[in-house]
């Protein structure tokens, strides 16, 4: 029990620096950098659906707030998107618009985990579930799957089953992968789904990069099991709005209810001028944008991938590599210091799961010309 000036393990036990330990380095750096290390993109959202083009005199209540489940216009468009990809009978009960996926999952997990209740969660991971999980008061437990741990549907659920326990209370799952670019079949996801079914577990589906696939087809979770699945989707991944916070969640309708009760207790609600970017893009150069996006995603991804010598991603905006040869008596962070001290940042595999040997880049974090010199410093380093 914390007294001052001691606070909560909780706090002080949750990782801050998730992505890079060694950005402070880059103050001595004399030159270019390569910022490779945290997913974004180097695309401004399409015109008509940026900030610069909401007007107060032109839209009521801009400066308002919105309410906790999302402003009507968002939640409108939502259902029509939903719909539109051939998902589960979806309403506004169905629907927490959310400040970005990361409030989304986190509004989840806190309506689904009590102290010391257990989430799988398939690794390598995005590296905030394990945090969102931790602060929910649980136990975040990695089964190790995207790395080329497994690889067929009996592995991959004795896998799941191998690590499952009575306190475990959901699986977290996230397709196309980060930091991997793996996608997961729809023969294993619906062997997840019925292991889950059979274990009376919840679903967390990740599915902020959903539309960022380059080879095969992604397989939506939410439905295969609607009455069990909470579904978190981005507009920053989507459409290069990270900036703006804006995400939303998809799931039963009672569970949704509960998950507004946490989001008004911690973010309230998800800025206005956010939603109305949001409603915009999906009434109107959305899926434009996205297909020039994939487009020029794949064809980074590729090039990166072949320049560091490794599979193409399938999905998603990152390459995940094994540099275990490469690291000398000073590990991992060695590796990380010299990369920083040419101006180049990279994410630590360990914030991914367990992964002591492995390096994360994303490979739209920066212009295409700026992503191939810090690839270029990464593939001589490695010897490549």
């Amino acid at each position: 029990m914390p007294r001052f000036p001691e606070i909560a393990a909780t706090a002080s036990t949750t990782r801050g620096a998730v992505y890079s330990t060694v950005a402070a380095r880059l103050a001595a750096h004399r030159g270019e950098t390569y910022p490779l290390h945290i997913g974004d993109t180097w695309l401004e959202p399409a015109v008509g659906c940026r900030m610069e083009d909401l007007l107060s005199a032109e839209i009521e209540g801009l400066h308002r707030y919105a309410p906790v489940a999302g402003h009507p216009l968002l939640v409108e468009a939502i259902c029509r998107t939903v719909e539109k990809r051939g998902g589960p009978p979806t309403g506004p009960e169905n629907i927490l618009v959310s400040a970005g996926a990361t409030g989304a999952l986190a509004a989840a997990a806190a309506a689904l985990v009590d102290p010391d209740d257990e989430v799988l969660l398939l690794a390598p991971y995005w590296p905030l579930i394990a945090g969102i999980v931790h602060q929910a008061r649980g136990r975040p437990v990695p089964v190790p799957v995207f790395a080329g741990e497994v690889d067929s549907v009996p592995a991959l659920i004795a896998a799941c089953d191998a690590r499952a326990s009575e306190r475990t209370v959901a699986l977290y799952l996230n397709t196309p992968n980060n930091p991997t670019g793996r996608l997961l079949p729809r023969p294993w996801i619906e062997a997840l789904v019925a292991w889950a079914r059979s274990r009376e577990l919840w679903i967390l589906a990740d599915e902020v990069y959903e539309d960022y696939v380059y080879r095969g087809e992604h397989t939506h979770t939410r439905p295969l099991a609607p009455e069990r699945t909470f579904a978190a989707h981005s507009f920053s991944k989507a459409y290069g709005m990270a900036g703006n916070r804006c995400g939303y969640l998809l799931g039963p309708a009672d569970a949704i209810a509960d998950a507004r009760k946490i989001a008004a207790h911690t973010f309230y609600s998800t800025p206005t001028a956010a939603q109305i970017a949001a409603a915009r893009v999906l009434a109107g150069p959305g899926e434009a944008w996205i297909a020039d996006a994939r487009r020029r995603y794949a064809e980074i991804g590729d090039e990166a991938a072949a320049r560091l010598g490794t599979r193409a991603p399938a999905g998603s905006t990152f390459l995940f590599l094994d540099v275990a040869e490469h690291l000398g008596p000073a590990g991992l962070r060695g590796l990380l210091e010299t990369c920083a001290d040419r101006g180049l940042l990279i994410a630590p595999g360990p914030s991914f799961g367990p992964y002591p040997t492995h390096v994360r880049i994303c490979f739209t974090s920066a212009p295409p010309e700026v992503v191939r010199r810090g690839v270029e410093t990464l593939a001589r380093l490695l010897g490549r």
